[in-house]
């Protein structure tokens, strides 16, 4: 982690920024993910100003894994060739968690040959022919025309192709919103899920707040979840036809869980636990376009960066003013982006082509951030905001996910609820292996660091009964009559097979982002280790007696309170006033249940 991005935390980044790390992108100039710009030197689609260039444009060569495919053409294949063709799709959709993308008219090297309008017909026929052997569903995500060596049009057509869910089993991306308070966060939400426009008084928002305070006030301090469903045609499906959240499900092919986080400081520790508990895919972080870079926003960009989840920005309230203020906080944007705690390569989005190039360029390069200017009020360029969500592929490959489902079961508690006639019920992720309705975990660790038995009466996810959980996705699990009180937040239910350990000492190697003074031993810091959050206080620096803004350390910690169930290498994020740092966690010392309250210095 580069230690520069600390100017982030300390407010301390130069209003003209830092050197570029690159120019911004804007369209198909956005590089070789799917635009047509070929080697560098040669134009586009391989054109110059004499004419008809000499070099072909190219794609990149086609890639054995991953959910991309190249076809030339795909006119009347035999029986054999066909049934190789849908095998072939059923390897790519697994790869893409039920997704593909294939371009037509491309050869497997990457050249951008195309098809006459005929030639292309066909082909778009036995693709559909193809996908509804496997139970999905294609859509033309755009065409182009390639003129290179050819006085015939042809063009290459680039296909979305999406399974139709089935027992529950659609592709599920969780977006953390960040940005300032008064940025415009629920309002958003509030519109991309409802399905109706603002009314410019944070009318959109009031159905996502969970408080009274929330509503009188207007600024979330809790943290909330919305769903947005694309079905297998990349159609929008939410609460705007009096849906319920389970029709949502039953009707989606992917989900978009919004992830809503509070902006305001006082309710930053709430904010850095959804991005350290909730394990978003990737995070939303909303600028107000009159207002800019101010309040939190560089915090929250700052966070987003400590804990390396990939953002995209969309520049809100433009409604507000004029052309030349939303130019302006581009331009600040643009300028922050690319200074050298940053590292990014920003990517203005402006048309539908443009979303779609975002979308792809944004899960294969982790530098590239795509900004969207937008208005909940007037709808301008939502549309583009909604294509991007549609066609944003998994930034997971399925083989990841295959490897977390063979290990043993391990849930992570961010929430604890009791309803009537369910009884206790708990919320998180699952980080590990596959769990099931009646499978028997223990829970821990208590204060005392023992772990329970329990079972798991029922599991709901996205608010829909589920019968198998798998890896890497959020539910709730009914726990029947256990009692509330042995829970709280930062426990694990795992198998007992997993004869987990605990800690109330551990070491952790960090870089200390920023600090007024000195950092020393006994200093007492908040720490967020995934879903655990609690006071521990500095015990040993080793090497060094202090540390200052910026300097790398090993520290080892002592929490206050109660043991935690803590795995070496998970990602850590300190913070007490001011003071913020990030880091790994390098060791543990394990100590026996009985060990607990002696460790804690009871």
């Amino acid at each position: 982690m580069d230690s520069r991005v600390s100017e982030l935390f300390g407010g301390c980044c130069r209003p003209g920024g830092g050197p570029a790390v690159g120019g911004t992108l804007k369209g198909r100039a956005a590089g070789s993910g799917s635009g047509c710009g070929g080697p560098k030197g040669k134009k586009k689609n391989g054109r110059n100003r004499g004419g008809k260039a000499n070099n072909p444009p190219y794609l990149p060569p086609e890639a054995e894994d991953g959910n991309i495919e190249y076809k030339l053409k795909l006119v009347n294949p035999s029986q054999y060739r066909f049934e190789h063709l849908v095998t072939q799709m059923k390897w790519r959709l697994q790869e893409g968690r039920g997704e593909a993308v294939y371009q037509i008219g491309v050869e497997d090297n990457g050249l951008l040959v195309g098809l006459a309008e005929e030639e292309m017909r066909a082909s778009l026929k036995t693709l559909h022919r193809m996908a509804e052997k496997v139970g999905a569903d294609i859509t033309i995500l755009r065409e182009r025309e390639v003129d290179y060596d050819s006085d015939l049009p042809r063009k290459i057509t680039e296909v979305l192709v999406r399974k139709v869910p089935d027992n529950q089993q659609f592709l599920d991306l969780r977006v953390a919103v960040l940005g300032n308070v008064d940025s415009g966060k629920s309002t958003l939400l509030g519109v991309l899920t409802q399905g109706e426009l603002d009314n410019g008084r944070g009318r959109a928002r009031l159905n996502l707040f969970r408080h009274l305070h929330e509503i009188q006030s207007g600024r979330t301090s809790s943290i909330s979840f919305e769903i947005l469903g694309f079905n297998s045609k990349g159609e929008v499906v939410n609460y705007s036809d009096s849906r319920t959240a389970e029709e949502i499900c039953e009707s989606s092919s992917k989900m978009i869980t919004f992830i809503d986080l509070a902006g305001h400081h006082k309710y930053l520790h709430t904010t850095i636990f959804g991005l350290t508990s909730y394990c978003p895919d990737c995070a939303l972080l909303l600028v107000s376009a009159n207002t800019g870079i101010a309040g939190t926003t560089r915090e929250h960009l700052g966070l987003a960066l400590a804990l390396k989840v990939p953002f995209f920005i969309v520049v809100s309230k433009v409604d507000l003013c004029a052309k030349t203020t939303v130019e302006r906080t581009v331009r600040q944007l643009e300028r922050v982006l690319k200074q050298p705690g940053c590292h990014k390569v920003p990517m203005l989005v402006t048309s539908e082509d443009d979303a779609v190039t975002a979308a792809q360029q944004f899960a294969q390069s982790p530098n590239v951030t795509p900004i969207f200017t937008l208005s909940s009020v007037s709808g301008e360029s939502l549309d583009l905001l909604k294509v991007f969500l549609n066609i944003l592929p998994p930034l997971t490959n399925s083989k990841e996910q295959e490897e977390l489902m063979q290990q043993l079961t391990e849930f992570q508690v961010d929430e604890i609820y009791t309803v009537p006639e369910v009884g206790t019920v708990v919320g998180g992720t699952l980080s590990s292996g596959i769990c099931r309705e009646g499978d028997q975990l223990v829970v821990g660790p208590t204060d005392d660091g023992c772990f329970l038995e329990l079972r798991v009466c029922s599991i709901q996810r996205n608010r829909s009964a589920c019968r198998v959980l798998r890896a890497g996705q959020a539910a709730t699990l009914a726990l029947g009559d256990f009692d509330r009180a042995l829970l709280r937040k930062g426990m694990v239910m795992v198998s007992p097979e997993m004869n987990p350990t605990i800690c109330s000492v551990f070491e952790a190697e960090i870089v200390l982002l920023f600090h007024a003074t000195t950092f020393r031993r006994g200093f007492q810091v908040t720490v967020h280790v995934g879903n655990v959050r609690q006071t521990a206080v500095v015990e040993k620096i080793h090497a060094k007696d202090k540390l200052r803004t910026g300097e790398k350390a090993v520290v080892r910690f002592r929490f206050l309170k109660h043991p935690e169930y803590l795995k070496v290498g998970a990602k850590l994020l300190f913070r007490e006033g001011v003071t913020k740092g990030i880091g790994h966690v390098t060791d543990v010392q394990a100590i026996a249940a009985g060990e607990a309250q002696n460790n804690m210095g009871f």
